[in-house]
């Protein structure tokens, strides 16, 4: 094998534009895409836990439709099966001082939604999580039910729902590089059009690869940072991590 240092160094350490361009759009889709999967998942959650069986189906559909089907069939279906079927064409997004091209829309709307139906499940157990009496007390203390889920649920829920929710930013991060077939230029479009001109294919994967570890590894820090913030009082530590995580270890009470 002829690796050639001297272009594994040069990209690593300096690395060009285009590098650079891709590395700071994996970033921007990656934190665009969680925050719309944070909101759509909270929203979800508490249609799941509301007492209405007209908000229960269709969120319960949509996380069904979301976490049965390949994200990769999602993107493609949203940008390209959508404008096919003459549903649905995105746009550039003319914002004045920012143009957003319409791929980079449905890349971060697509992993949004995707990342919306795991973040339901998971806010939705965190809720759960919280002692059944301390709704009473609010309750008997003449709070609104908005004002109980702000004031008391939602930030003792916060401390059980932070460790999964770190660890699905690391999948975030990663899945980034499936919009790559949408033709949205992040981090691994970007080096294969390196690799397509210097024909450098060993060394130039492996510098994407580093440049992935360094970003989770990044966040892995920040992620423990976090959970020694917000974590529980006592010193227990949930174990629900990610999309391995599980309902089975909390109890719903009076449900």
């Amino acid at each position: 094998m002829n690796f050639s240092w001297d272009v594994f160094w040069q990209y690593l350490l300096h690395p060009s534009d285009v590098y650079l361009y891709g590395l700071g759009l994996t970033c921007v889709i990656a934190v665009g895409a969680m925050l719309l999967g944070c909101a759509l998942g909270l929203l979800a959650a508490l249609a799941r836990l509301s007492r209405y069986r007209a908000l229960q189906y269709p969120v319960r559909f949509y996380v069904w439709l979301m976490r049965g089907t390949p994200l990769l069939v999602q993107i493609v279906f949203l940008y390209t099966a959508l404008a096919a079927g003459g549903i649905f064409r995105f746009e550039d997004l003319d914002l004045g001082f920012l143009v957003i091209p319409g791929n980079i829309q449905a890349a971060i709307i697509a992993l949004g939604l995707n990342e919306g139906a795991y973040m339901a499940e998971i806010i939705r157990a965190g809720i759960g999580a919280v002692d059944r009496g301390q709704y009473e007390a609010a309750r008997s203390l003449g709070m609104t039910p908005a004002k109980l889920m702000r004031r008391i649920v939602l930030p003792q829920a916060l401390r059980v729902i932070i460790p999964p929710l770190g660890n699905e930013f690391n999948v975030m991060l990663k899945n980034t590089t499936l919009v790559s077939v949408i033709g949205v230029q992040e981090l691994l479009l970007s080096t294969q059009m390196i690799t397509s001109a210097t024909f450098r294919v060993f060394e130039l994967y492996l510098v994407v690869a580093i440049y992935f570890l360094v970003l989770t590894t990044l966040w892995g820090f920040f992620q423990a940072w976090l959970e020694r913030r917000f974590g529980k009082a006592d010193g227990h530590r949930p174990t629900a991590t990610g999309r391995l995580f599980s309902l089975q270890g909390f109890k719903l009470r009076g449900r």
